[in-house]
């Protein structure tokens, strides 16, 4: 992943925790971390983890989890495609019910 890599979710997305030890969990996405390939998310691993960091700069273990994001209309996690609006944005489309995100 190099520099200016763009991750699928956005800041005040509603996610999902897809695996680890909060798997099942909601919150919103407080932070983007792209150089990390991270997200902060609100109410979620928030515990500190004491490890010292790593070689080749990694840091101590704080947040490491897989996250899919919740569509408002389905209320479940789903992928998403995007789609170009007649006014030339590009949006988000829900996969399962058709359902603009953004």
């Amino acid at each position: 992943m190099g520099v200016g890599h763009r991750l699928a979710v956005r800041k005040n997305d509603l996610i999902e925790v897809m695996a680890g030890k909060d798997k099942g969990k909601r919150g919103k996405v407080l932070r983007i971390l792209p150089k990390l390939d991270r997200v902060l998310v609100e109410k979620i691993n928030f515990v500190k983890r004491h490890s010292k960091p790593g070689r080749l700069g990694q840091r101590g273990g704080i947040l490491e989890s897989n996250v899919q994001i919740v569509c408002a209309k389905c209320d479940r996690p789903v992928r998403f495609g995007r789609t170009e609006l007649a006014d030339g944005r590009s949006v988000r489309v829900c996969r399962e019910c058709g359902e603009t995100m953004d």
